[in-house]
């Protein structure tokens, strides 16, 4: 069968290849031997095969572009222009000039940052289950992985909580560089969420609600089963953009929701939209909204939950801490 020595010479110059554009070629004949698959009905195997190649040549590309960045031969992201002349007036290349995307450079690295075991290991559990083998398998397997056990939920009550979910979107897209946040960490369904346990808290408590759009009525079912009512919310106007389904979306939302009466401590009204330029760490929030909950409230135990830092003074945290 053609496509089938088409893969094995593939496989074979993966194993040789020294430039990005040798991986680039291999990865192209791996996703065309797929198509092909697809087109003529064959079986999820061949399908698989060509998957397995186009993964490998997207992880090798990974770990060159991670050395030649290292060794100052390739421009990283956002790197000042002055600093991409070197010696002898050679000018640094860059990814968009070698005809690679902001999204495969991201994806590139994520399977590259996957141990050499788990990365075998997981592809095997997938191909042996007859499963598709497809990058965003890998990288959910991988997240689940690298994950640890949750954290027992602390006994003390709490009066403030901090919450970011790890939502689980329907249509597996989430508006952010990275992707999908199954490709980071597990997610939880709504019912997960209303059901899980939840710290004990005082008669009177306050917590905020990190959401996004999508995910906006739904956040309103877990403030309730969380014994809250909701109250108002902040924005956070990340600056830059990511396209959306609908329009282009730049903003989260931190819902304010309060169990009795919580007033903050401190009669200070903060702006309610906060403009902070977004950094590329998938989920990462700006701690300039846990300054502005500590300066409104004083009093009382705090805890974050589904926290991703631990070690935060006069804070408690719960949830699934990942390995970096």
């Amino acid at each position: 069968m053609n496509e089938l020595i088409k893969l094995n010479a593939a496989r074979k110059a993966l194993s040789e290849a020294k430039t990005l554009q040798e991986i680039k070629e291999i990865k192209n004949i791996a996703i065309a031997v797929k198509a092909y698959a697809k087109a003529k009905g064959m079986g999820v195997e061949m399908k698989n095969e060509a998957s397995e190649i186009e993964i490998r040549a997207i992880r090798e590309m990974g770990k060159l572009i991670k050395e030649k960045q290292d060794a100052g031969e390739m421009a990283k992201k956002g790197e000042n222009q002055s600093n991409l002349v070197l010696e002898g007036n050679k000018v640094k290349s860059t990814l968009p000039e070698i005809g690679i995307t902001r999204k495969e450079s991201s994806t590139s690295k994520n399977l590259s940052a996957i141990s050499d075991n788990s990365f075998e290991d997981i592809m095997s559990e997938i191909i042996e289950s007859k499963k598709s083998l497809t990058k965003t398998a890998m990288l959910r397997e991988a997240a689940k992985k690298n994950t640890t056990k949750k954290f027992l939920i602390p006994k003390d009550t709490y009066r403030i909580i901090l919450a970011d979910p790890p939502w689980r979107y329907s249509d597996k897209k989430e508006y952010s560089p990275q992707g999908a946040a199954e490709n980071h960490y597990p997610t939880m369904s709504i019912q997960e969420l209303c059901n899980m346990e939840f710290p004990k808290t005082e008669k009177d408590a306050v917590l905020f609600l990190w959401t996004t759009s999508p995910l906006l009525e739904e956040s309103f079912k877990v403030i309730g089963a969380w014994g809250f009512h909701y109250k108002t919310s902040f924005i956070w106007d990340k600056i830059k953009h990511n396209m959306g389904h609908y329009n282009s979306v730049r903003h989260e939302f931190l819902l304010l929701a309060t169990k009795g009466s919580c007033l903050p401590d401190v009669k200070k009204l903060f702006d309610s939209v906060q403009s902070i330029e977004r950094t590329n760490k998938h989920s990462e929030k700006p701690e300039e909204f846990r300054k502005i909950i500590d300066t409104l409230y004083l009093k009382g135990k705090r805890i974050e939950l589904f926290a991703r830092k631990n070690n935060i003074k006069n804070w408690d945290s719960y949830g699934n801490e990942k390995n970096d």
